[in-house]
């Protein structure tokens, strides 16, 4: 039986993160660290059955709150990309400190954007998993502001997200206006594996079309090649495409189970 363990740690300016660990029964085979999407939390239902189903054939898992969020301490209008970054920094710099550097970062939606950011700077990481995540921040700072033009106008403004108020201030927006992923993705060199639904209702799925390697896709901008990952000189990336799903993972019983085999099987060919 594996075993849940909440703890704590340091994150950005010094705030109070909470994390649990999912420890299998044997010594686990090696570390994933596992990122939330953006107004989530580590307790979210995808995120949890993916990190004990990972648990259960014998990886540890640490998934955590970003600060303003769940269980850890900020307040979520003062955070952003940067300090999301730098949070998953901190909670790998934690692991590797009580139990085992990370081997592999996973996240779900925006989480799996910082994921992607963050990968090259951790030398541990050999691969990212990124599931239904955005190549860029750039399409949620228009999504927000379309949602409250009073974060524009007035510096702070209300935006409700999954049926809940969340403020919203111009610097997060700003923050998410200045990042450059879809660089940090394209310069990775390090293997990515992608899910996404083509149903995708929140990130759609030109995006992770985008993450692993096929550039060239009709109408999406930025993009001038529609040669195949192999073939454009990229690390290796993998796509699988999770048709009928939803973003949160909610609308199919047989996505997880699948998704896990999968993660399973790849992290054990590169571990």
């Amino acid at each position: 039986m594996r075993k849940s363990q909440r703890v704590q740690f340091t994150g950005h300016h010094g705030l109070s993160l909470s994390g649990i660990l999912e420890i299998p029964q044997t010594e686990p085979r090696g570390w994933l660290l596992f990122s939330h999407c953006f107004t989530c939390n580590k307790d979210l239902k995808g995120i949890v059955r993916i990190s004990r189903g990972l648990s259960d054939r014998g990886w540890g898992v640490l998934r955590y709150d970003f600060a303003g969020l769940g269980n850890s301490e900020g307040v979520f209008q003062e955070t952003n990309f940067s300090t999301n970054c730098e949070d998953l920094r901190r909670a790998a710099e934690f692991l590797t400190a009580e139990y085992h550097c990370p081997r592999f970062l996973i996240g779900h939606s925006f989480g799996g954007a910082a994921s992607l950011a963050m990968a090259s700077e951790i030398p541990s990481v050999v691969g990212v998993i990124a599931v239904a995540a955005p190549s860029d921040t750039h399409h949620l700072a228009r999504l927000l502001i379309s949602m409250s033009p009073a974060i524009e106008s007035d510096g702070v403004g209300v935006v409700t997200i999954g049926g809940m108020q969340h403020t919203i201030s111009r610097q997060m927006i700003d923050d998410f206006r200045s990042q450059r992923l879809s660089d940090r993705v394209r310069e990775l060199k390090k293997p990515i594996l992608a899910f996404h639904s083509p149903d995708d209702e929140t990130v759609a799925f030109e995006h992770a079309l985008i993450n692993a390697g096929y550039r060239g896709v009709a109408g999406y901008r930025g993009v001038d090649s529609s040669e195949p990952p192999a073939a454009s000189g990229m690390y290796p990336r993998t796509l699988i495409s999770l048709p009928g799903s939803n973003h949160l993972l909610t609308s199919s019983d047989r996505d997880i189970p699948m998704i896990v085999s999968i993660i399973d099987a790849w992290c054990e060919r590169l571990n």
